[in-house]
């Protein structure tokens, strides 16, 4: 970087100090003036901090963009945004409005996870089905709301990401200034200082790496591993749709699983050129739209038909104390997995305008209680009513499985298709919102070296790529998708225990108060029952035998 020149000094000779008349000045103030010194002689400074900008004729206008400055801060809220994020594509538009927040939150809140839950009542019964299910509900909501004040806890700062909440929340030095007060007074010497500032910027670092770490693998897999999820149950669905709509007649050549899989991708890739985050809100209503029919369809069909006859509604029972346990776990595992979206809470804030008469927590969260009204209207339904249509004979799949083993010959051809292309639609939409934080990461890193926008092929080939790489984890990891409960486990925290931590390290209730307690207690249950969740997954899987087929779809 080219050095800029120093700014030439120039010297004023002082003034005498004579006896000279004083005269009034408009400000009221007295102000000497040398006896029959002409004006046009004098050096007149140019600068705004020149002695003439702060002479009295000045302070008035100086008054002025005081005042002007301090309405803007009102105002406009003054927040200090980073160049860098007018070319991301989550930031890139901030036009959105309360309609586009209920449009993502329950495009991303609704979809395959919700068709699992039936399989964890089979495990829980009837009580501890819909209790746990509801405590659930009621806990997400309240960690929801913690996210939506998060945003801008901060004045003049807006956290656009959920990996920069973590950060600021477990990565910043929390020592009051009070603190360090103390601990400067109280140093004997220059270089014991010194020391202690080398500490404290040590701390620094580790801390910003902690909280960086805490969020980057439970928000990628949310972000990549459900996109990769949404490829393997968006091609089986298609493979199903075929096979129902063409019945005997296209049965001579058809498209193999990896095939679908691929026309899956490529539809994705082709949705996932529009630009930025507000882009896809037209996608995100499909979704919203297609969530709430094909939830409503699902189990109102599963309903009105005859039960099997064999049917229970009493847990399945296992060998042993220790296996329910873990099947308990695994369970409550799929219902947490069922609640998904937190991590890209932040992310649709941000696509908001806020100034402080109008922050953006007000349209976010007007919308957010919307969605989740919907959310609930299609997660209870469909656990209730699958588990009273199936019970204990509910298969590993879910409800949608369940209905097509059941049901595939009793139900209308047409209504069976319909279910399975708006499944088909919702798995197209949801890609887009959820693959959202890694094209913002690829650009970020690009745009970051090269201290330019991406250009429209630049961006392009990141998406294809990003696409081709999770079609293949898909078809290398092809039972990613029946890992509900582990991975309801290992994610459960960005969901249930971070926002609770987060909110007492940065908002600060009054220590030992009921905030601080009620916040500090449900954080430490989510990690505790991420652990148990994890734990029970992984039992789950090995007590079921879990084949990995890898490069070996169904």
């Amino acid at each position: 970087m080219d050095e800029r020149p120093e700014t030439e000094l120039i010297s004023i000779p002082a003034t005498p100090r004579v006896s000279t008349p004083e005269i009034q000045t408009p400000s009221g103030q007295r102000s000497p003036r040398p006896a029959g010194q002409k004006s046009s002689t004098a050096w007149t400074p140019t600068s705004f901090i020149s002695p003439r900008f702060l002479s009295p004729i000045g302070t008035p206008m100086k008054k002025v963009l005081i005042n002007m400055k301090g309405y803007l801060e009102e105002v406009g809220h003054l927040t200090k945004l980073n160049p860098q994020d007018a070319w991301l594509p989550i930031t890139e538009s901030r036009n959105g409005n309360a309609h586009y927040a209920a449009f993502h939150n329950l495009n991303a809140g609704v979809g395959f996870q919700a068709l699992v839950l039936p399989v964890a009542f089979a495990f829980l019964g009837w009580s501890w089905g819909i209790l746990s299910l509801t405590i659930a509900y009621c806990w997400q909501l309240y960690t929801l709301w913690i996210l939506v004040q998060l945003h801008e806890a901060v004045p003049g700062k807006r956290y656009n990401r959920y990996v920069e909440l973590a950060q600021a929340a477990f990565g910043e030095n929390r020592r009051s200034p009070t603190h360090l007060t103390l601990v400067c007074l109280f140093k004997l010497s220059i270089n014991s200082m010194i020391e202690e500032e080398e500490e404290e910027v040590n701390m620094h670092d580790h801390r910003e790496r902690l909280g960086v770490w805490l969020a980057l693998f439970p928000t990628v897999y949310l972000s990549a591993g459900t996109a990769t999820a949404l490829i393997l149950i968006g091609g089986e669905t298609m493979k199903l749709f075929f096979q129902i709509v063409c019945g005997p007649l296209c049965s001579s050549n058809p498209l193999t699983t990896v095939e679908w899989y691929l026309v899956f991708t490529s539809l994705c890739i082709v949705l996932s050129q529009l630009p930025n985050l507000n882009s896809i809100a037209g996608l995100s209503l499909v979704g919203a739209i297609t969530a709430i029919t094909y939830s409503t369809m699902v189990w109102v069909l599963s309903v009105s038909q005859q039960r099997p006859p064999t049917i229970s509604y009493e847990p399945l029972s296992l060998p042993s104390s220790s296996a329910a346990l873990f099947s308990v776990m695994n369970a409550l595992g799929i219902v947490a997995f069922a609640f998904r979206g937190h991590n890209l809470v932040l992310e649709i804030q941000a696509t908001m305008p806020s100034t402080f008469k109008n922050p953006a927590h007000v349209p976010m969260w007007r919308g957010a209680k919307v969605a989740y009204f919907f959310i609930a209207m299609c997660l209870f339904p469909v656990a209730i009513g699958g588990f009273w249509a199936y019970g204990n004979l509910m298969p590993s799949g879910g409800i949608l499985n369940a209905l097509y083993a059941f049901h595939s010959h009793s139900i209308p051809r047409g209504l069976l298709a319909l279910t399975f292309l708006l499944v088909v639609f919702n798995c197209l939409s949801s890609f887009q919102i959820y693959s959202m934080p890694a094209f913002d990461s690829f650009e970020a890193g690009y745009t970051s070296r090269t201290n330019r926008p991406c250009s429209i092929w630049v961006r392009s080939g990141f998406r294809v790529f990003y696409g081709f790489v999770s079609f293949f984890i898909g078809v290398a990891l092809p039972f990613l998708s029946s890992l509900a409960g582990l991975l309801g486990g290992l994610t459960l925290p960005v969901t249930f225990a971070y926002p609770c931590f987060m909110w007492v390290l940065i908002k600060r209730p009054p220590k030992y108060s009921f905030n601080w307690y009620f916040n500090w207690i449900l954080g430490w249950l989510g990690v505790a029952f991420s652990l148990a969740f994890s734990i029970g997954g992984i039992w789950s899987i090995v007590n079921n035998g879990l084949k990995l087929k890898f490069f070996k779809p169904n």
